[in-house]
């Protein structure tokens, strides 16, 4: 009979099953610092050595890291998604920038979809303080906060998708975005007219995942990031033309 005598899990795998659950979710992020050992294992209703054995097991798993006289940390496991050989090739073909938009703009316009229906009242009371934190940024012409808040309050629509194979993937994409390696956020938010319509994009995106409206959703996604689309494009051209203007004005003051 292929029956085997129940035995009583030890407390360290329960502990490390805990933790693995919290990285997949997304709830532990990359690079965060867990509480110092007392107040874990306090947390946790495990002895010491029972949390000493769950961390190790999770050092060799490749999840934590330790960091000399600073403690244990979620370990920075984005950067695997990608080689360096890519991320430069990325970085230095402009059809890397439009592939990257149009897979955003697929993959955020199901996760949107997902939110307003799947996603929790307190995933969606997050989207909603993100945004009232972006409209303050706004009103302060804080243009470098405004543009993390604008990351932040994306991957908030991922997380409340709950997907986690979604939420890590897009993840390392934003870790990219963040580096600069497909166009720089900040330069988004330079001219006043691009602020107030990302902003108003985002508000419609955000009243229709309050109102758990999916089509909305998708659709206000879509929208905006094809006006982000259309900005790079524009901003490339003006480049392009500014550099054959300079071409003329040389010539010219040749003759």
């Amino acid at each position: 009979m292929p029956f085997q005598k129940v035995q009583t899990e030890k407390l360290s795998i329960a502990v490390v099953r805990q933790i693995e659950l919290l990285i997949l979710r997304g709830i532990l992020r990359p690079g965060e610092r867990l509480p110092a050992e007392r107040e874990l294992a306090e947390r946790l209703g495990v002895s010491r050595p029972s949390l000493r054995d769950a961390i190790a097991d999770l050092q060799d798993q490749g999840l934590l890291t330790a960091k000399a006289g600073s403690g244990i940390y979620v370990a920075e496991v984005l950067g695997s998604a990608f080689s360096p050989a890519l991320i430069r090739l990325f970085g230095s073909h402009d059809e890397a920038v439009f592939d990257y938009l149009s897979f955003r703009r697929d993959m955020e316009g199901l996760a949107a979809e997902r939110a307003a229906r799947l996603g929790s009242d307190s995933d969606l009371k997050v989207v909603q303080t993100i945004f009232d934190k972006m409209e303050a940024a706004h009103i302060r012409n804080a243009t470098e906060d405004e543009a993390q808040l604008d990351a932040q309050f994306h991957m908030a629509i991922i997380e409340a998708s709950h997907n986690v194979v979604m939420l890590h993937m897009m993840r390392s994409m934003y870790d990219l975005l963040r580096q600069g390696v497909f166009y720089n956020r900040q330069m988004m938010f330079q001219q006043q007219t691009t602020r107030e319509a990302i902003l108003d994009q985002h508000r419609a995106i955000n009243t229709a995942l309050q109102a758990r409206d999916p089509a909305a959703a998708r659709a206000a996604v879509d929208m905006h990031l094809t006006y982000v689309e259309k900005c790079l494009w524009d901003g490339k051209k003006a480049e392009r033309n500014e550099d054959i203007a300079k071409q003329k004005l040389m010539h010219e003051a040749e003759d």
